[in-house]
């Protein structure tokens, strides 16, 4: 499971297929969408930020949208911890 501290953030989506998490989040205070993937078999986390445009999209495809926009792990968000 993929949790944050940040409390006016909101879950809008999540899906979870062969030990990959993917979760769609907005936060109320920031207007910012992002999505977050958890690979549960390694524990590697990566969350980066999407144009509210094509949230569904990098939903539906998060590594095809997070390599067409040169995403790397180091791009981990500071407050995401993976909890189970």
């Amino acid at each position: 499971m993929i949790a944050t501290a940040n409390t006016d953030r909101r879950e809008l989506a999540r899906r979870t297929n062969d030990g990959i998490e993917v979760a769609l989040f907005w936060s109320k205070s920031s207007n910012r969408v992002t999505v977050a993937i958890l690979d549960t078999r390694t524990e590697e986390a990566l969350e980066f930020e999407v144009d509210g445009n094509a949230a569904l999209d990098a939903f539906s495809h998060p590594y095809a949208y997070a390599a067409l926009r040169r995403v790397r792990n180091s791009a981990v968000t500071p407050g995401v911890a993976v909890t189970r």
